[in-house]
């Protein structure tokens, strides 16, 4: 069994600690002027062990103490001004901070060179760590930076506890079926989602989006304020999404509610949705996922249906000298209001003829993310080279498309 935690100050610590005995620090901050001794200890017990190797007793406590303004003795209240802050939240893990007057914290640095300790720990530091001890056992939740739910500011100057709900956020893979649906909400351009004659007062593009189709119902479950959506890339309004679904992270805005049935969720999107919109694999997520669904640019595989009477045997040709070899495509002319007009190396992994008529023909094609599919097979008047219709010589239309998988770590 161990013993106790070991507590063996240098004498210049000592000597620091003799000379701070008539500052008028409580024991909490009596302690703190050694606090980088004694792992294990709290600092009332650093204390205690400080004032028997002096030999002496800490003189009545200033009230309030300067070392701390009283925080320490008030630390029940604290906690029971959080617990009210947030009622209503569910939230399992925490962090918390503080904020203190300049002036006691200027004070605390010249009582240090005063005393002259090189080893105490600050006022801030102290209070956070205790007051979240304090939490833990009040509430059952856990403290810490990890992925907290709730974010706990203890401002000391005015009595008062503010707190930050950080997001819920939800991982899961979409199937778009529907050829209307954008992926985000779009507001009017017209009124910048304000609501006019132009929209029918809705202040949106288009009625939905994938984003609220599946946002909704769990906006409800959790209560939350709203949604930003986070899509690993995106397809056009008019492409249906396919196969394994497209990899997204939802952010559920200030949360009130945390502990979610997600396969209900899931069943309960499609059935709103009116099978427009399918979700599977809807998981918990973290912060970090957004950056790795937002920067991750997997190769893409579609179905393009193709209008252009043009004999399969020449097709077939020109896919042969198109295949594996960078193209060069400008922003195309329907994203050109909203991109950056510039010329974007993209490459055609793969691609073959899987159907034919005399109207036209059918290509499943793998490319490199951000390929322009559309573009490249009709040519967008130059501005992708080179392009299939430009190597046929002949127009060509792109009839339909659909994207057939999202190739990413995942296991496409």
């Amino acid at each position: 069994m161990p013993g106790p935690p070991s507590f063996d100050p240098p004498p210049d610590a000592l000597e620091a600690a003799r000379r701070a005995l008539d500052s008028g620090l409580c024991p909490e901050c009596y302690g703190r002027l050694v606090g980088r001794f004694g792992h294990g200890l709290t600092n009332a017990e650093r204390a205690d062990r400080l004032l028997a190797r002096l030999g002496v007793e800490l003189p009545p406590p200033s009230v309030p103490c300067p070392g701390c303004g009283d925080a320490f003795a008030h630390l029940a209240h604290w906690v029971d001004r959080a617990v009210r802050a947030v009622e209503g939240f569910e939230w399992h893990r925490f962090t918390c901070g503080s904020r203190w007057e300049p002036e006691l914290l200027a004070r605390e640095e010249h009582r240090w060179l005063e005393t002259g300790t090189q080893w105490g720990e600050s006022v801030r530091g102290a209070f956070n760590r205790e007051w979240g001890k304090a939490l833990e056992q009040r509430t059952g939740a856990t403290g810490g930076t990890q992925g907290p739910d709730i974010v706990f500011l203890a401002d000391l100057a005015v009595g008062r506890v503010e707190f930050t709900v950080l997001p819920l956020y939800l991982r899961g893979r979409y199937r778009k079926l529907d050829r209307t649906l954008p992926q985000t909400h779009w507001p009017c351009r017209r009124c910048q989602g304000r609501g006019c004659a132009t929209c029918g007062g809705t202040g949106k593009t288009y009625p939905t989006s994938v984003e609220e189709l599946v946002g909704a119902p769990l906006v409800e479950a959790t209560r939350a304020d709203g949604t930003r959506f986070h899509g690993m890339g995106r397809e056009d309004i008019d492409a249906r999404m396919l196969g394994r679904g497209r990899p997204f992270v939802l952010e559920l805005v200030r949360p009130r509610r945390r502990t979610v049935d997600l396969a209900r969720m899931s069943q309960e999107i499609l059935a709103r949705s009116e099978d427009r919109v399918e979700v599977e694999g809807l998981a918990l997520a973290e912060a970090p996922d957004v950056v790795r669904v937002k920067e991750a640019a997997p190769e893409k595989s579609y179905r393009v249906g193709v209008v252009g009477p043009v004999p399969v045997a020449k097709v077939n040709e020109a896919l042969l000298l198109v295949t594996a070899r960078a193209i060069a495509q400008r922003t195309p002319t329907r994203v050109a209001h909203r991109r950056s007009d510039r010329v974007r190396a993209r490459r055609i992994v793969a691609a073959t003829v899987v159907d034919s008529s005399e109207e036209g023909f059918t290509l499943e094609i793998r490319t490199e993310a951000g390929t322009y599919v559309k573009e490249w097979v009709e040519g967008d008047g130059g501005r992708t080279e080179p392009s299939l219709a430009g190597i046929l010589g002949v127009p060509l239309k792109v009839g339909y498309l659909d994207v057939l998988e999202v190739h990413d770590s995942d296991g496409g």
